[in-house]
């Protein structure tokens, strides 16, 4: 595995990453469900897509690097019972949409804000069926991560080792069931039978990506 031996070291990394230019699109497309491909280029079109942003917050646990995602309920909606980062839709009270992803994390996960750092900003992109811009911050957790979710924002927290995300055998293509009706077939990471598709995967292959880039120039 590609163990990181301590949040130093994560905390340079991340630094590097952030200093080079992004893959940006190219990391998206290059897992995004074929059907959405087009609408996802075409999203400089979109002038009225609702701003949001999300949280890859990173955190040690057992030693290791750990990146938290959730559960959403199932309800009437476009992303029911998906998996994602804590985050959500900005609103006016919001300094920015860094502070966004804080917020929406601190009411969904129970997190102590005043224990994140920021490490940077990964690329922005649109999601075609909530029309949302999706604003993704990278940020690193200082101390014991203990979560507290709301359980009607979050069925469920998912734990998964960074380590084990930078496998290539974690990248997989998967049939799955959209709504209960359409069937399709798409890249996404599987961690004990959790599957992490569509605009979560595309943000987490950018970090990916990007770390892997720094990693090989080293």
């Amino acid at each position: 595995m590609n163990k990181i031996s301590n949040f130093k070291d994560l905390q340079n990394h991340l630094k590097l990453c952030f200093e080079k230019s992004l893959p940006g699109m190219d990391a998206h497309l290059s897992i995004a469900p074929m059907h959405r491909k087009s609408e996802i280029q075409d999203a400089g079109l979109r002038k009225n897509a609702v701003k949001s942003s999300v949280l890859i917050l990173f955190y040690e646990k057992e030693n290791e690097a750990n990146i938290v995602f959730i559960r959403r309920p199932h309800y009437n909606g476009v992303h029911s019972g998906q998996i994602s980062f804590p985050g959500g839709r900005w609103e006016m009270t919001d300094k920015s949409l860094y502070h966004t992803a804080l917020r929406e994390a601190r009411e969904e996960i129970g997190i102590n804000t005043h224990k994140v750092k920021y490490s940077g900003k990964l690329t922005d992109l649109y999601i075609p069926p909530s029309n949302y811009i999706v604003s993704p911050y990278v940020a690193i957790y200082n101390g014991e991560c203990r979560f507290v979710p709301d359980p009607a924002e979050v069925a469920e927290i998912i734990e998964v080792p960074f380590a084990f995300l930078l496998e290539a055998a974690s990248l997989r293509n998967v049939d799955i069931t959209v709504r209960g009706v359409e069937s399709l077939s798409t890249p996404a990471f599987v961690y004990k039978n959790n599957i992490i598709w569509g605009a979560t995967a595309m943000i987490l292959n950018e970090l990916i990506v990007s770390w892997k880039n720094v990693k090989n120039e080293k």
